[in-house]
């Protein structure tokens, strides 16, 4: 049987750095963004990054990406983007 909204969660518990945040659950953990769609967008990302060096995004401290409602998050900020350019 197929759980409901099965297409907005996938987990890679096989994967070498799972889970790569510890801050979220694993119960809930999400790897469906494991490479964000939303890095291209800088500083509107919304995310909880940092700035290293004078242009390098990193986004280890962000978990937008991974927690619950995070399919809606990104979908929301995607369509956004698409919508401006």
């Amino acid at each position: 049987m197929t759980k409901p909204n099965s297409y907005k969660y996938f987990k890679n518990t096989s994967c070498a750095f799972f889970p790569c945040h510890t801050d979220v659950s694993e119960e809930s953990f999400n790897c469906m963004f494991c490479y964000c769609p939303l890095y291209f967008l800088g500083d509107k990302c919304g995310g909880n990054f940092k700035v290293v060096g004078e242009s390098i995004k990193d986004c280890t401290p962000c978990l937008l990406p991974h927690a619950d409602g995070s399919y809606e998050y990104m979908m929301k900020k995607i369509g956004e983007n698409i919508e401006q350019m």
